[in-house]
């Protein structure tokens, strides 16, 4: 193996690209692989990073085969002799050019949400992917890029079939490999870790290097470094630039870490409770919290367990130990200058949810608000009449036994309530558009708007 992860590659490709520092440079991630490998680049440089959107064509009866590739501004690039040699009339390949343009478009509102794409014109783009196979796609990448205006266009990527690269020009003016290994068959093939990298993963590091980018910027105010310790916090940027900070929370005999973001003017706190064998890395709550972060929420995402708690399962079902973290947590979050006074929310998954339905019926007004998303209220049955925060149950609706768990465990409520079923979801929310759907309804239910058809309390969805 070459690489570790797409992390290890990264950091590895941007001490080749460090001549480029201090440079006007950007520097663009292939989606969805590139993006991780491209943010570590992107952050060695000091310099912006924005997702490149490229879809392969894929022949109609052999859609594993390539026959080509699109990317954004309108730029296709063929390779003739499979378009030839499949037979695909030119009918099939603009039905089939038109539906992943469609999708195209579909990615870049999921990733870059309202934010238009970074100006590209008189700059130096480097390009990067997380290694070439046939290259079609880096083509498509190289020469949208040249079309949006750049000056200067590097392709970096960590591995290539050796002998690759001659055949880029004019596309790139320079390719930038680490490793051109004989024997190449996969790109996988020279990574110990090579997991898809999920949509969630690619939204979660282009905001943070938004962030990033902000807070450097000559108008945004001096931002303290953050310490190890509890007591150490940062003070909040000007404008609308969120504060990231990573902190340590007491909870019993134990101090747990988070990782806090608090968006100026924010004035409620979602804190995350997470679901057994998960953490405050999970990239399915960090795609729900950045998606509260945009709507100007604060949040906490933290380990409810240590890591030697963790491998002892008795401890990831065990609901009032969970609960009881949680309960020290808010309690810590209320002694921190940067969340004294705001309003405290709590967000559950799976067996997290059970811990923060409960701890909400302990602390009762403290809590104004719970989210659970594919959660087991049934766990903390005997609390749930005690509850008195507004309470939301987001349930996959092919996830049909934890569907009847929350059906069956919401007729203990007596708060406000909700059960909202989202179409074709899984227990993890796994399925195209299905978590977009769990952060637009936590975030509506945090910030207090209604909801089509909401029925009140107790009963019935």
């Amino acid at each position: 193996m070459l690489f570790t992860d797409r992390v290890d590659a990264g950091q590895k490709l941007a001490e080749r690209l460090a001549p480029l520092e201090g440079q006007d440079v950007i520097v663009l991630g292939l989606a969805r692989g590139g993006v991780p490998v491209a943010a570590e680049v992107a952050d060695a440089l000091r310099a912006p990073l924005d997702v490149c959107l490229v879809r392969k064509l894929g022949v109609p009866f052999q859609p594993e085969l390539g026959m080509g590739a699109v990317a954004e501004e309108g730029v296709i690039v063929l390779n003739d002799h499979v378009v030839q040699a499949s037979g695909v009339s030119q009918a099939e390949l603009a039905e089939i050019e038109r539906r992943e343009r469609e999708l195209l478009e579909r990615r870049a509102r999921r990733y870059r949400g309202e934010r238009p794409p970074l100006e590209l014109g008189g700059r130096t783009v480097v390009v990067v992917d997380d290694g070439i196979a046939t290259g079609s796609t880096a083509r498509a990448a190289c020469r949208a890029v040249r079309d949006r205006g750049a000056a200067r266009v590097v392709l970096a990527v960590p591995v290539a079939p050796a002998g690759w690269g001659e055949g880029v020009d004019p596309d790139a003016d320079e390719v930038v490999c680490l490793h051109k290994p004989v024997g190449f068959m996969a790109v996988g093939q020279f990574y110990a870790d090579f997991s898809q990298t999920t949509d969630e993963e690619v939204v979660e590091r282009l905001d943070r290097a938004l962030a990033r980018r902000s807070e450097s910027s000559p108008e945004a105010q001096t931002r303290a470094e953050p310490g190890a310790g509890a007591g150490n916090g940062s003070t909040r940027s000007a404008g609308s630039v969120p504060t990231h900070t990573d902190i340590e929370l007491p909870a019993g005999t134990v101090r747990l870490p988070g990782h806090l973001i608090v968006p100026a003017g924010a004035e409620r706190i979602v804190v995350f409770a997470h679901g057994s064998g998960s953490s405050r890395h999970s990239p399915r709550n960090r795609f729900v919290a950045t998606a509260l972060n945009r709507a100007g929420l604060g949040t906490l995402l933290f380990d409810l367990l240590t890591e030697s708690e963790g491998d002892a399962r008795s401890n990831v079902f065990d609901i009032e130990l969970l609960a009881r973290r949680l309960i020290d947590v808010t309690h810590g979050l209320r002694e921190r200058p940067e969340t004294r006074g705001r309003a405290v929310d709590y967000f559950g998954a799976s067996t997290g949810a059970a811990a923060a339905l409960w701890a909400a019926a302990e602390l009762g007004d403290d809590v104004g608000a719970v989210v659970s998303r594919g959660g087991r209220p049934d766990l903390a049955e005997g609390r749930l009449p005690a509850v008195t925060a507004r309470t939301l149950l987001i349930v996959g609706g092919n996830d049909h036994v934890v569907l009847e768990l929350n059906n069956r465990a919401r007729t203990f409520l007596r708060c406000e309530s909700r059960l909202e079923v989202v179409p074709g979801a899984s227990h993890l929310f796994e399925e195209p558009g299905t978590l977009d759907a769990v952060a637009d309804l936590a975030r509506d239910w945090f910030l207090g708007r209604p909801t089509s058809g909401a029925d009140g309390p107790a009963h019935g969805h």
